[in-house]
């Protein structure tokens, strides 16, 4: 199926917990939207994903960390990070007085 839609565009309302939308799931890739509106990780929580991700930020403002570095990244629109698999990761803050949109790629990062 072809579709054309705007990224910008029909963004959820705020809600308590950041939005995940998956536009396109063919393994081994899931590209997906996520909307954030000043959220974080919870204290102490950090994802460790099977698969590798690639992020780009769109819009809006955010400060990932990576549990194995001591700086954070400070992220702004046009500003990507690739994360291979395992590398536990947590979002420290999202811009809270305008829409954070992330266009995440997840991909298989096996190398056989």
């Amino acid at each position: 199926i072809y579709m054309a839609n705007n990224i910008f565009e029909n963004l959820p309302p705020a809600t308590a917990e950041e939005v995940f939308e998956t536009l396109v799931d063919h393994a081994p890739v899931r590209i997906e939207r996520i909307v954030s509106r000043g959220h974080a990780s919870p204290d102490g929580f950090w994802y460790d994903q099977p698969h590798g991700e690639f992020v780009v930020l769109m819009s809006g403002a955010a400060t990932i960390r990576l549990e194995d570095e001591q700086h954070t990244h400070n992220l702004r629109p046009g500003d990507w990070i690739n994360i291979p698999a395992h590398v536990r990761h947590r979002v420290e803050e999202t811009a809270a007085g305008e829409p954070t949109i992330w266009l995440a790629v997840h991909y298989d990062n096996k190398t056989e």
